[in-house]
């Protein structure tokens, strides 16, 4: 994913929340359907977590990335 984030058309933004494994809500970005990142609030361990999905991700994309994250987002921790 090394194109500049403004020349990705296909890219779509899902907010999910895990319950099973971790506890918490976060994004995942998908281009052209294929799972690229993620960037979860975890709960459980208090912590902001990025996890790559693609070896390559632009700083432009995972920068965008963060933003949409803090935006979609609450980043207070839940009990």
């Amino acid at each position: 994913m090394n194109r500049p984030a403004a020349d990705i058309a296909n890219k779509k933004w899902v907010v999910a929340s895990d319950v099973r494994n971790r506890d918490g809500i976060g994004i995942e970005l998908y281009v052209d359907e294929t799972l690229v990142l993620e960037i979860f609030r975890d709960d459980t361990k208090m912590t902001h977590e990025v996890t790559l999905h693609k070896q390559e991700v632009s700083l432009e994309l995972l920068e965008e990335a963060i933003a949409t994250f803090k935006k979609e987002i609450p980043q207070d921790f839940l009990d």
